[in-house]
């Protein structure tokens, strides 16, 4: 974590900066977060992170007292005193203090800066291994703070050498834990429709494929594909070569995926100059 972060309204000292114990993010897991980065000191993709905050914080009954104008300001005084060149934006709006322990009330806002580390490039050029998981996030399209089952069932996928998993329910599958899914079928890209987060790179990505199908997948056509991979913000996209004990097509990154891949840092590089 950097040093200086935004909560109680102004600029603090990241090590100072404290919630209550009965705010309703610590006793019920209730709040919302998001993510983005910088490159050459630039917010990426700043306006789509700030809409879907602002968003989640309308969906999920929280007030949000800042403007967006307001949060890019905010946004713009932390990179500077944290001379974040490279780095991550974490943005948190608790669930409040609540009179009932239950419902939301007026959360407290936290920006924090922090550095950021890719995946290893092994891992972009060798692909990694998903394992299933029978699961749905609730209000998946919202991304709160509630991760407890991905960050309970991680202790047994890094034992079994895999990167994350792959929600399903009913044969379809939606999303990994903190990624959106693709697959790649004789050379056109598809992506589920459903129990998933409209992810920031994910849009992104769909806009740079142009014919890409989003539609419901089921899991039997996630065995038959030739491609697959995940796409998130401190990942952007990583080649998904295995799930469970079995092979995504040859077991190899493809074509397409090194393609979408390489477009994808065409762009971050044309938007930083």
């Amino acid at each position: 974590m950097k040093p200086f972060c935004f909560a109680d309204g102004t600029i603090i000292p990241s090590e100072s900066a404290t919630i209550h114990p009965m705010d309703l993010g610590l006793i019920r897991g209730y709040g919302i977060f998001d993510f983005f980065r910088t490159s050459n000191y630039q917010p990426l993709f700043i306006e789509h992170y700030l809409d879907r905050f602002i968003a989640s914080a309308e969906k999920t009954h929280l007030p949000l007292k800042y403007s967006r104008e307001e949060l890019k300001a905010i946004i713009s005084e932390l990179t500077e005193k944290n001379d974040l060149k490279q780095g991550g934006f974490r943005m948190v709006l608790s669930g409040g203090v609540s009179q009932n322990h239950f419902s939301p009330a007026e959360g407290k806002l936290f920006i924090f800066c922090e550095s950021l580390d890719f995946p290893a490039e092994e891992k972009y050029n060798q692909g990694i291994k998903l394992l299933t998981l029978e699961y749905v996030r609730p209000i998946a399209e919202i991304k709160t703070t509630n991760y407890a089952l991905p960050v309970w069932h991680s202790y047994h996928w890094k034992n079994l050498g895999a990167e994350d998993v792959l929600y399903h329910w009913n044969g379809m599958v939606s999303e990994s834990s903190r990624s959106n899914f693709f697959i790649v079928k004789n050379g056109i890209i598809h992506t589920p429709d459903q129990h998933i987060l409209l992810g920031i790179t994910r849009k992104h990505i769909l806009q740079l494929a142009k014919d890409a199908v989003i539609r419901p997948i089921t899991l039997e056509e996630v065995w038959d594909a030739d491609e697959a991979f995940i796409t998130s913000t401190t990942k952007v996209l990583l080649p998904v070569t295995q799930l469970d004990d079995r092979k995504i097509g040859n077991g190899k990154v493809g074509p397409v995926t090194r393609s979408i891949l390489e477009r994808f840092r065409n762009l971050e590089k044309e938007l930083v100059g």
